[in-house]
């Protein structure tokens, strides 16, 4: 093997085993601006073919790294055999390498196509990409870029303007630059005449973070935005049912000792209590004993609960199928509405082309039947009992949105509900699935981005944890640990105030979609210059 090649391979390696450490469980995010930088350089001087192949190499490495918890969840819990879960696996992640392949296509394309300044719109084919995946073949936007830096609240609040996106934007341009000087300082020790400095790129990047961290620090300072007008009370119950009884007929009772248990531990001063997804080891709106247990338990709390059920239903023909809802039952029992899931889980929840093409292959995951999508983001909405007053006997209702499990992931999904009129966000899990592995807490990371997009709060309840409670501008306020039972509450802001983002949506991704069309578009007609001039008579 050549010696560069195996240097180009062994930098997009070092890349690859480095992305999964930008995210949580081992949360070094400060990594992930320098993560990309050994792929950078593995594009020096590499034709597109081997570009597209080394970069599918590094994003199939970090992905299998970021996505290892799969197999936990197939293994253990889908009962799945070990090798046919690492298979998927490894299926599943050379998919999701294609992106990073043809990212690293596009950089080595750019240089050729506009020397020295093309390599200025490669965040844009990186932001493009992401998009792509966060809708292609139903969308799996799990850990982009820009999540690994969750923490970094001095530096995403521009994601209210651009969504997650934009951070991943700032990150890949941020080891553009650092990649760009590092080739420049390279021909000064091995004794080849030195290129020109890329100070404009350099200049570009440091500019970007420097109003990144201006505007986000102006944010946080703004008292007009960080002192609400009004805020609940909201309690979180995590019961920490094993996924492996939590559909036993002989556990039923276990679990609703420990729901009645945990709600009672938060008294009665919730203006809303949540429970997780499928928080009942049965169906509702089928079992009027269990439903007189939740009203008298509701009474008891003097608050709504918020809880995860399936909803059976039947087509015409009268075959049945589920819905994965959530109910919000009064405190008088009666249902003050109801949201059905909306973006299912493939190959956990139903079966893509299960008529035609994958007619042989039953869900993943263990569950009761097929599920069908509900209408969309609707809001949910009740009478916070804090902001009564003698003066007035109406007491005004608060709306808001519940994003269940695997659609939190989903940043145009969430908004909709803030478009909609939503004053706080809930967001409702089993991450039971997942059991010991990085996932919940990958999981949990996402829901910051998703409340400084729209600057609501968010109250998360998860089977066996992360449940915890975010501010509008992603400060994590309270979060439990793993596999405790745990009744957890804080009082949250509501704001009825919007973001760009809520408003527009990803105005960004799409204008980098549209960059990187028009570069295509050029790039098409101007290698048909040539050809056209030559058979032009003389």
């Amino acid at each position: 093997m050549e010696p560069s090649r195996s240097r180009q391979i062994l930098f997009a390696c070092a890349s690859g085993l480095l992305l999964p450490f930008c995210f949580p469980r081992f949360d070094l995010g400060l990594l992930a601006w320098v993560a990309l930088i050994p792929l950078h350089l593995a594009l020096d001087q590499c034709s597109r073919l081997r570009a597209f192949w080394i970069g599918w190499l590094s994003g199939f490495i970090g992905f299998t790294g970021i996505m290892a918890w799969v197999v936990t969840a197939m293994t253990t819990y889908g009962k799945v055999p070990e090798i046919v879960s690492y298979a998927i696996l490894l299926l599943l992640t050379s998919y999701l390498g294609l992106y990073v392949g043809l990212y690293c296509l596009a950089v080595v394309w750019l240089r050729e196509l506009i020397p020295r300044y093309g390599i200025f719109f490669a965040p844009c084919f990186w932001v493009a990409l992401e998009l792509f995946r966060t809708h292609l073949l139903s969308g799996l936007p799990w850990c982009l870029l820009g999540y690994s830096q969750y923490r970094e609240l001095n530096l995403i609040q521009v994601a209210d303007h651009t969504g997650v996106y934009g951070v991943s934007f700032l990150i890949v341009l941020v080891n553009i630059a650092l990649a760009e000087q590092l080739l420049w300082i390279m021909p000064f020790f091995r004794g080849f005449h030195p290129v020109k400095l890329p100070w404009e790129l350099l200049t570009t990047a440091a500019a970007c973070m420097l109003l990144s961290w201006l505007y986000s620090s102006t944010v946080l300072s703004d008292k007009n935005l960080k002192d609400p007008k009004t805020s609940i009370t909201v309690g979180v119950v995590q019961p920490n049912i094993d996924q492996a009884v939590k559909w036993d007929a002989s556990f039923r009772d276990e679990t609703m000792r420990r729901f009645d248990r945990l709600t009672a531990q938060l008294g009665t001063n919730m203006d809303l209590v949540v429970w997780p997804e499928a928080a009942t080891p049965f169906i509702l709106e089928r079992e009027r004993e269990y439903q007189l247990q939740l009203i008298a338990w509701a009474d008891r709390a003097q608050a709504p609960i918020l809880l995860g059920s399936p909803a059976l239903r039947f087509y015409p023909d009268r075959r049945p199928y589920l819905l994965n809802s959530a109910y919000l039952l009064g405190k008088d029992g009666t249902v003050l509405g109801r949201y059905d899931k909306h973006h299912l889980v493939p190959f956990g929840e139903y079966i893509p082309l299960k008529s035609s093409l994958l007619f042989f292959l039953d869900k993943l995951v263990e569950g009761i039947g097929d599920f069908e999508a509900g209408p969309g983001p609707i809001t949910l909405s009740f009478s916070p009992k804090s902001w009564s007053t003698e003066r007035s006997a109406v007491v005004r209702q608060v709306k808001f949105g519940v994003a269940v499990c695997y659609e939190v992931i989903f940043p145009d999904l969430v908004r909709q509900f803030a478009e909609n009129g939503a004053e706080f966000l809930v967001t409702i899990t089993n991450d039971g699935w997942f059991g010991p592995s990085s996932a919940p807490a990958q999981h949990f990371s996402m829901v910051v981005f998703r409340s400084v997009e729209n600057h609501l709060a968010f109250a998360r309840a998860a089977n066996t944890g992360i449940s915890g409670f975010v501010d509008p501008f992603g400060q994590i306020m309270a979060e439990t640990p793993l596999f405790t039972e745990e009744a957890l509450h804080a009082t949250i802001p509501t704001r009825q105030t919007r973001t760009f983002y809520s408003y527009y949506g990803d105005v960004f991704a799409h204008a980098c979609v549209i960059i990187c069309a028009l570069l295509i578009l050029f790039g098409y007609f101007r290698t048909k210059e040539p050809a056209l001039t030559a058979i032009t008579p003389a």
